[in-house]
C-alpha cells in the first residue's frame, strides 16, 4: 500500500512538475521573444511548420484580416467571419459582440482564440481565430503592424479538393448573404474632390436609409406596379442570363411625370423592395469625366445610381437646334473671331455621362440600377435616354382612380366609400398628383373622420376643375398670339431677304 501510495505521489509529483516546467518555457519564450532577430524568430517558425506538415495529415489556410498595400480589412476575412457568425457561432463559448458599420443591430462574432467546428457534405473542417499582437511597443502608421487577426482553417488533406472548389466559394457565398441579411440600407452622397484627398478623405459619406416607402404604400395603379416588380426582380435574379447574353449586370429606368407623382417614392421602394443601397449622386459636384468615373468605381454592388431632375442639373442636353429664321439685321453682324469654348477636361459632358451609363467602365463591378429622373423629357438627349442605357422607360402619372383606391387604404384605411363614385368621376376629369391627393386624404387630428377628407379631397377636385376651365380660354388665346407672332416674324424676314436680293441686283 506504501508502495503504490508512494508511486502515486511520484506520478502526481511528475505532472505538476512537467506542467510547471511547461509554464515556465512560455513564460521564459514570452520574455525571450522580444530579444530574438526577426530573422531567427522566422527560420524557427518555417522550420517548426515544416516539420509538423512531415508528421501532420493537416492542411491549414489562414485568412489575414487586412490585404497587403491597404487600410481596408479583406473582404474574405469579413464573409470568413459572417459565415461563422451565422452558422458556427452557436457551438462558440466565447463571442464577440460588436455594431458593424451601416447596421442596425449587434452582430455576434467567434472571439479570439477561440475554435469552432463545421461540417460540409461529410468532411470536418476547424476554424481558428488567432490574434498575433506587436513586436514591442512601436508606433504603427499601417494596420499591417497593429494587432494582426487571422482565421484559420484546417482540414484532412484528402478533402482538399472539395475544400478549393466548393467550400471556399460556399463560405463566400454565405457570408456575403449573411452581411446584406444584417446591414442596415445606406443613403450616399458624393463628397467634393476636395475632401477626397488625405488619410480620411472619402469619395462618398452615408446616413441610414429609413424611408418607410414600399410598392405597397406606392399610389399607382395595380398593374403597372406589378410589371415594375417582376422587371426588378428578373434583373435581381438574372447574373448567369445577363452573362449569357454578354451584358454588364446593370439595368437602367428612367422616371419621368410631372412634380409631385412619385418618382423619389419609387427610388425608395425599389431599394427597399431589393434591399439595395442608394446612391444619390449630385452632378453640379462634379468637376469633369475623370471625376464621375471615379465616383462611379467607388460604388458597390447591390445598389441604384440615382440622378434626380437630371434635365435641371447640368447642362447634358446635347440638342442640336436649327436655325429656323435668320438675324432680322445682317448689318448688326460682326465679323470677329469665334469665343474660346470652355475647356472639356473641367466639367461634365454628355459623352461623359454616356460612358458611366454604357461604356466600358460600366462593366466595373455587377448588379447595379441606374435611375435618373425629370420633369420633361422632352428636354433630355435621345441618346441619353435610348434602350440599353435607360432600358425602362416609367411615366409617373396623374393620379387615377386605382391609384386613390390605394391611398385611401394607407390614409384612411377603407377600401370602399359611398363618395368613391364622385371622385372616380372627378378623378377622370382633373389632373391631380398623387402628393396632392394625399395631403387632402391625411387626417388632421388623432380621430379619424373618414367622410372629412374624403369631402376635403371633393372640394380640392372641383376647385382644381374650375381653375383648368378657367385657364382653357386664356391659354388659347396665348397660342393664338403666339401664332401670329410667329408668321409676322417669317413675314419680316422673307420681306428683308427679297429687299437684300434687290440692292444686291
Amino acid at each position: 500500500m506504501e508502495t503504490i501510495g508512494g508511486d502515486a505521489h511520484v506520478h502526481g509529483y511528475g505532472w505538476a512538475g512537467l506542467w510547471s516546467a511547461v509554464a515556465s518555457l512560455i513564460f521564459l519564450w514570452s520574455m525571450v521573444q522580444q530579444y530574438v532577430p526577426a530573422q531567427l524568430e522566422e527560420y524557427l517558425t518555417t522550420l517548426s511548420r515544416r516539420l509538423h506538415a512531415a508528421v501532420s495529415p493537416y492542411v491549414t489556410i489562414t485568412i489575414d484580416e487586412h490585404v497587403p498595400d491597404s487600410f481596408g480589412r479583406s473582404e474574405a476575412y469579413l464573409a470568413a467571419e459572417a459565415y461563422l457568425s451565422a452558422t458556427c457561432a452557436s457551438s462558440a463559448r466565447r463571442l464577440r459582440a460588436d455594431l458593424a458599420a451601416g447596421s442596425d443591430r449587434m452582430s455576434v462574432a467567434v472571439d479570439d482564440h477561440e475554435e469552432v467546428v463545421d461540417d460540409f457534405r461529410g468532411a470536418k473542417l476547424w476554424w481558428r481565430k488567432t490574434k498575433t499582437l506587436p513586436r514591442g511597443n512601436v508606433i504603427s502608421w499601417s494596420a499591417h503592424e497593429e494587432e494582426r487577426r487571422t482565421y484559420c482553417l484546417t482540414f484532412h488533406s484528402r478533402h482538399r479538393g472539395l475544400v478549393d472548389a466548393l467550400y471556399l466559394p460556399h463560405v463566400l457565398a454565405e457570408g456575403r448573404a449573411a452581411t446584406v441579411r444584417n446591414r442596415q440600407r445606406r443613403l450616399f452622397t458624393n463628397n467634393p474632390s476636395s475632401d477626397w484627398s488625405g488619410w480620411d478623405g472619402r469619395v462618398w459619406s452615408h446616413v441610414k436609409l429609413e424611408h418607410p416607402s414600399t410598392f405597397a404604400t406606392l399610389g399607382m395603379h395595380p398593374t403597372k406596379k406589378q410589371d415594375i416588380i417582376d422587371d426588378l426582380e428578373m434583373f435581381r435574379d438574372g447574373k448567369d442570363y445577363y452573362a449569357s447574353v454578354g451584358k454588364a449586370w446593370k439595368r437602367g429606368y428612367l422616371l419621368f411625370g410631372p412634380p409631385g407623382t412619385g418618382k423619389s417614392t419609387m427610388i425608395a421602394a425599389m431599394a427597399n423592395y431589393l434591399d439595395y443601397d442608394v446612391y444619390d449622386l449630385e452632378l453640379t459636384a462634379v468637376k469633369n469625366n475623370t471625376e464621375l468615373r471615379r465616383l462611379f468605381i467607388e460604388t458597390t454592388g447591390k445598389s441604384i445610381i440615382v440622378v434626380e431632375d437630371i434635365d435641371c442639373s447640368i447642362d447634358l442636353t446635347g440638342k442640336r437646334k436649327a436655325k429656323k429664321k435668320k438675324d432680322k439685321s445682317s448689318k448688326k453682324k460682326k465679323k470677329t473671331a469665334p469665343p474660346v469654348a470652355k475647356d472639356e477636361e473641367n466639367k461634365v459632358t454628355l459623352s461623359g455621362l454616356l460612358n458611366f451609363i454604357d461604356g466600358l467602365w460600366s462593366a466595373c463591378g455587377g448588379e447595379r440600377i441606374i435611375v435618373f429622373t425629370t420633369n420633361h423629357k422632352d428636354k433630355l438627349d435621345p441618346a441619353l435616354i435610348r434602350r440599353g442605357r435607360m432600358d425602362s422607360h416609367i411615366e409617373m402619372s396623374y393620379c387615377c382612380f386605382e391609384s386613390f383606391k390605394v391611398l385611401a387604404k394607407n390614409y384612411l384605411h377603407i377600401a370602399d366609400h359611398e363618395l368613391f363614385h364622385e371622385i372616380r368621376q372627378l378623378l377622370g376629369e382633373v389632373d391631380m398628383s398623387p402628393a396632392d391627393v394625399a395631403e387632402n386624404l391625411m387626417p388632421k387630428s388623432k380621430v379619424k373622420d373618414v367622410d372629412a377628407s374624403l369631402g376635403k379631397l371633393i372640394k380640392a377636385l372641383k376647385e382644381a376643375k374650375e381653375e383648368a376651365l378657367a385657364k382653357a380660354p386664356a391659354g388659347a388665346e396665348n397660342e393664338e398670339e403666339a401664332e401670329d407672332d410667329d408668321e409676322e416674324d417669317d413675314s419680316s424676314s422673307s420681306e428683308e431677304e427679297k429687299n437684300g436680293k434687290n440692292k444686291n441686283d
